[in-house]
């Protein structure tokens, strides 16, 4: 979601690093680049100004300016600035103390309500232990309900049943019924969008909001409308009275000015961002971590937990056991393939990944993609059960199968045996040196030039 701003950012900070020593004239011209770098990025102009004038007040100090590292401590600067803007402390969804407690899901139409709702419901379910209920009130929008109902059967959650030609408060006043007798924690009430803001709109979440007193309602906006999304939460919030920003699309191409300036124009913290389009895809806003993500810091913490999450111990330690000798076949490296994919793609972990800017731009002219693990993962899927255990048996009549078979070329074939040849011997030879000779050698000590394999030519 940062990826231009984060570039632009770090561009400015790599000139002030390079400088021994800083003058007030040095920190006035790359605060004036950061202050472009912002509103390119659809920072709102008021956010943005607050932002650089906080930042000049610390950045031009003595402290700084005679710092050992003053480039570093400008750094540090903006980073604190920029927590304080997207709010300095993490705040999570509210539980219900008297179940059944409502959450109210609003948001103009297309902004995600509908799959963040089953979104939700699942992370309530999965991190929260509580029972969830999901209704829709969307009559307006057609096949609304059905959509609703899908998503549930999808992910094991139980839907409020549709009843044809009910109204919205009608509606409301079942599904908490419902949850009370079902002895449901909580209920996820998805209301009606519209193309804008409306009369019609704010009077019928208005009744509803009346009718439930939620204990959550949260506004759902589109990341990647930018500016809009800003101008969106600051009209919702003048009517209803909302407890939190919920941002989907964070994994698009967005600006990323959106999350920067919807905390610090309506005072709503964001609570949880969507990153992807599967159910699982959704995590809590950590106001510092996302700091970090902005100026090329990473954010290993994100990383960990994702990894803990999508990996199992007993299958990790068979697997390092298996790789230590050399071992790892085609069977094992589907299963790293596919855990890369469930822990969010390559964009997804690099972006986590302190000082991975220059690692981007080389695999950009690498020609390095999400791509090229769906290519692999075809690749693997279209060899059969023998060759994936034993891939000596590929040769040439065998690589014409399975380059056929997965819509790819014998070159693509050959480069992906040969980096599972390289793996191994990489790993086996880390085997040898142990902990001490690889951190003693590095990279350089197993031959490798700095990109992992396949990652651009290995």
């Amino acid at each position: 979601m940062f990826d231009s701003l984060s570039g632009r950012l770090n561009e400015v900070f790599e000139g002030l690093k390079r400088r021994g020593t800083l003058k007030e004239n040095d920190v006035d011209l790359a605060l004036r680049d950061v202050r472009i770098a912002l509103l390119e990025a659809d920072v709102a102009l008021p956010v943005a100004r607050d932002l650089i004038k906080k930042v000049k007040s610390e950045a031009v100090g003595e402290k700084v300016l005679k710092s050992v590292t003053p480039g570093q401590m400008v750094i540090k600067v903006v980073h604190d600035a920029l927590v304080e803007i997207l709010g300095s402390d993490d705040i999570k969804l509210q539980i219900p103390l008297n179940p059944p407690g409502a959450y109210l899901m609003v948001g103009l139409q297309g902004s995600g309500k509908t799959t963040t709702s089953a979104k939700i419901s699942q992370y309530l379910i999965e991190k929260e232990n509580q029972k969830v209920l999901m209704a829709s009130l969307d009559v307006a929008r057609p096949a609304a309900q059905e959509q609703l109902k899908i998503l549930g059967e999808q992910a094991g959650i139980t839907t409020l049943p549709i009843i044809e030609g009910q109204p919205p408060i009608e509606i409301t006043k079942r599904a908490m019924q419902a949850g009370s007798l079902g002895g449901y924690d909580a209920v996820m009430l998805d209301t009606a969008g519209r193309l804008a803001i409306d009369e019609a709109l704010m009077a019928e979440l208005a009744a509803i909001y009346a009718q439930v007193k939620p204990i959550e309602t949260l506004l759902i906006a589109d990341a990647m409308t930018g500016q809009d999304a800003v101008n969106t939460a600051e009209q919702f919030k003048q009517r209803l009275d909302l407890t939190g920003i919920i941002l989907t699309r964070v994994d698009g191409d967005s600006r990323g000015g959106a999350a920067l300036s919807m905390r610090a124009t309506t005072g709503c913290p964001i609570k949880l961002i969507g990153t992807g389009e599967k159910l699982d895809a959704i995590e809590n806003f950590h106001p510092e971590r996302i700091a970090g993500r902005i100026l090329g810091m990473g954010d290993v913490v994100s990383l960990v937990e994702r990894v803990n999450e999508s990996v199992e111990e007993e299958e990790a330690e068979r697997l390092a056991a298996k790789a230590k000798k050399g071992q790892m076949d085609f069977n094992d490296m589907a299963d790293q393939l596919r855990q890369v994919t469930n822990m969010g793609g390559l964009s997804g972990l690099m972006g986590m990944l302190p000082g991975v800017g220059k690692m981007k731009k080389q695999m950009t002219e690498a020609n390095v993609d999400e791509k090229m693990i769906l290519h692999q993962q075809a690749i693997i899927q279209s060899m059969t059960s023998r060759e994936r255990l034993k891939p000596k048996l590929i040769q040439a009549s065998r690589k014409r199968r399975i380059a056929a078979g997965s819509g790819t070329t014998v070159q693509e074939v050959n480069k992906l045996l040969k980096q599972l040849t390289t793996l191994n011997k990489m790993m086996k030879k880390m085997g040898k040196m142990g902990n001490k000779g690889l951190s003693r050698h590095g990279l350089s000590g197993l031959g490798m030039p700095g990109f992992p394999p396949g990652f651009g030519g290995v």
